[in-house]
Formats: C-alpha cells, sequence, structure tokens
C-alpha cells in the first residue's frame, strides 16, 4: 500500500509503502506532465538508491531527492504507522 506524504508546489506528489520486514521503505515521485501524461521516480530508504526515472531532468532529481532526504525521518516514522493520518491521528 501506497501512503501520500506530500504534495509540491510543481505539483508533484509524494507518497511512500509500509516500512517491509528489511527496514526499507518505497518512495515514489510522480509529477503531471501535459505531454507525457506524468514523469516519475522511486527512491528507496534508508540508502537513497533512486531508479526508474522517467522525464525528470537532473536538476529535478536532485531537487525531488532534496525534498526525501529533509523529511525522511518523518518518512521513515509515518511509514512503521500507515501514513500520515493513522501516526498523527486524524
Amino acid at each position: 500500500m501506497m501512503y501520500k506524504f506530500m504534495t509540491l508546489d510543481d505539483d508533484a506528489e509524494i507518497v511512500h509503502s509500509e516500512m517491509k520486514q528489511d527496514g526499507s521503505v518505497k518512495v515514489y515521485v510522480e509529477k503531471p506532465d501535459e505531454a507525457d501524461c506524468f514523469h516519475h521516480m522511486t527512491c528507496y530508504l534508508p540508502g537513497y538508491s533512486v531508479e526508474d526515472v522517467f522525464g525528470f531532468s537532473e536538476e529535478e532529481q536532485k531537487k525531488y531527492l532534496d525534498v526525501i532526504m529533509s523529511t525522511s525521518n518523518l518518512i521513515m516514522e509515518f511509514s512503521k504507522h500507515g501514513g500520515f493520518e493513522n501516526a498523527s491521528g486524524f
């Protein structure tokens, strides 16, 4: 299952999985694009390995990876509790 984490000002959505038994979490970034439908990339925490990149420039990849890195502690915590809504009690 994937849980919504954040929508950025450029309409990119960041979602994450639950924490797997090995402690890893899949983070997925997707942004609508008129020409290609969607651009996307996948990052795995805690190692920050990036794969399956489509449509993002190197600059955009770095921008999204910076966001993921600066919020990874929250993503990791929320992934243990079924996303933000379950972790926060909303």
